[in-house]
């Protein structure tokens, strides 16, 4: 992804919104979050702007997002952001942008879900519902769509850089954990509607449980796999069972050990991110560093399982 940092202002987004939707110029708004793609300003109590910003991507992330999550909301257990209007390119922002639905709650890379069992079930419930077959068109995924050892580069990458920045205990149990998931048969069903990248801060909580899903810019069908490795990302010790449990229909052992690599992945992402953070250097984010060493110590905990 080509890094585009682009200036979001106030000043710009009330433009915008005078010429495309002038009924919501007048509202309150603050600026909520800048992620990778977007930022997200909270606009009136009820609705969000999310503006792309720092990647070219983010245009047609934004327009996949308006095409498909006014018809996956619905059958939803939890809250995401709905679009509600879509901004088109302008001579005042040569990008597209979206007003969607806020989402109350507070992330769970700052605010971790506490109560173990109903988080489990809640995550559960919310895969369930969204992982059914994706029709024909569906998007597919940003190098997660395919066979986990198409993966083997980056994950090699990822564990000699967190290794030797210190940030590994052990690289050799990581590397096992992968190593199985790699080694695992590939997804043979139907190609199912994933959320794509759940990790901590897409996740929202409220009094400790998840009330809410953000961000499916990486919205894609394919392998359950890669979603259900947020069990080991997302949940509490002791807390992968009940979710297991719950989900509906249970993952066969092939599943589990790709998810198991997926989550892998996904925690030496937010290790090198976090330690990046603490460390001041760009693209850090010093929240994701403990989500991401809890969930790193339980998958090598439970390879063997």
């Amino acid at each position: 992804m080509t890094a585009t940092k682009m200036d979001i202002t106030e000043e710009l987004i009330r433009d915008l919104l005078r010429e495309q939707h002038p009924d919501l110029a007048d509202r309150p708004l603050k600026l909520g979050a800048r992620g990778w793609d977007n930022q997200v300003w909270r606009l009136g109590d009820d609705l969000a702007v999310r503006m792309p910003w720092a990647t070219q991507s983010a245009d047609a992330l934004l327009r996949k997002e308006h095409a498909w999550l006014p018809v996956l909301a619905p059958h939803l257990p939890l809250q995401i952001p709905v679009p509600q209007r879509l901004g088109e390119p302008s001579e005042r922002f040569p990008r597209p942008w979206l007003v969607t639905t806020w989402v109350p709650g507070e992330p769970a890379d700052r605010a971790p879900a506490t109560r173990a069992a109903e988080a489990a079930v809640t995550l559960a419930a919310f895969l369930t519902a969204l992982h059914h077959p994706a029709p024909d068109g569906a998007p597919a995924g940003r190098d997660r769509g395919g066979p986990l050892a198409e993966t083997a580069e980056h994950f090699a990458q990822g564990l000699a850089s967190a290794t030797e920045l210190g940030l590994i205990r052990n690289p050799d149990a990581v590397r096992a954990v992968w190593e199985d998931a790699a080694a695992a048969p590939d997804w043979a069903g139907p190609s199912l509607w994933l959320h794509g990248d759940l990790h901590p801060a897409n996740i929202l909580t409220t009094n400790g449980t998840f009330s809410g899903v953000i961000d499916f810019g990486d919205l894609f069908a394919g392998d359950p796999a890669c979603d259900l490795a947020a069990a080991w990302i997302l949940l509490p010790d002791g807390a992968v069972d009940r979710f297991h449990e719950t989900y509906q229909p249970s993952p066969d052992t092939a599943t589990l050990r790709r998810a198991r690599g997926w989550a892998v992945l996904r925690a030496l992402s937010g290790i090198l991110i976090g330690d990046a953070g603490v460390h001041g250097r760009p693209g850090g984010k010093p929240t994701w560093g403990p989500p991401a060493h809890a969930a790193l110590q339980r998958l090598t905990a439970s390879v063997h399982r």
